[in-house]
C-alpha cells in the first residue's frame, strides 16, 4: 500500500523528497523490511511515542471512519476485493466525505476555501 500512495500521490515509485511515514509500533510498521521499503520509496518512517495513544489519534480516527462509512457497509468477499476498492475509498475520502473537524466540508473543499484558485478534484 505504501507504494501505491506514492505512486497515486506523486506519479512515479518514489517521493520527489522525504515524506514522513507515520505509524505506530506495531510489529508491521517496525520490522527492518519495512523500515527499508519505505526508506526506498523516499519515506521517512517516523513512530508515535510509546504509551501516548492520543499522538495516535488522527490515524485511528481515519481508520475508524473507514471501517464505519465504507468497509462495513460494502459487501466484502475476501480480503483482495476490500483492498481493491482502498484507493476509491480513500478518493472518495478526501474529495466527498464530510469531516467534522472540517465544518462537514471534504478536506477538498476545506483546501480550496483557504485556496480559491485550487479546483475540488
Amino acid at each position: 500500500m505504501m507504494l501505491a500512495a506514492v505512486e497515486t500521490r506523486f506519479g512515479t515509485d518514489r517521493a520527489p523528497y522525504p515524506i514522513e511515514h507515520l505509524g505506530d509500533n506495531g510489529s508491521p510498521y517496525t520490522a527492518g523490511e519495512t523500515r527499508d521499503f519505505a526508506r526506498q520509496l523516499g519515506l521517512v518512517p517516523c513512530f508515535t511515542p510509546v504509551r501516548s495513544p492520543e499522538s495516535n489519534g488522527m490515524a485511528e480516527a481515519f481508520v475508524k471512519t473507514i471501517k464505519r462509512d465504507y468497509v462495513r457497509v460494502t459487501p466484502l468477499p475476501d480480503a483482495t476485493a476490500a483492498l481493491g476498492l482502498v484507493p476509491a475509498w480513500i478518493d472518495d475520502y478526501n474529495t466527498v466525505h464530510p469531516h467534522s473537524a472540517l465544518a462537514m466540508r471534504s478536506p477538498a473543499e476545506f483546501r480550496s476555501a483557504l485556496n480559491p484558485s485550487q479546483a475540488v478534484r
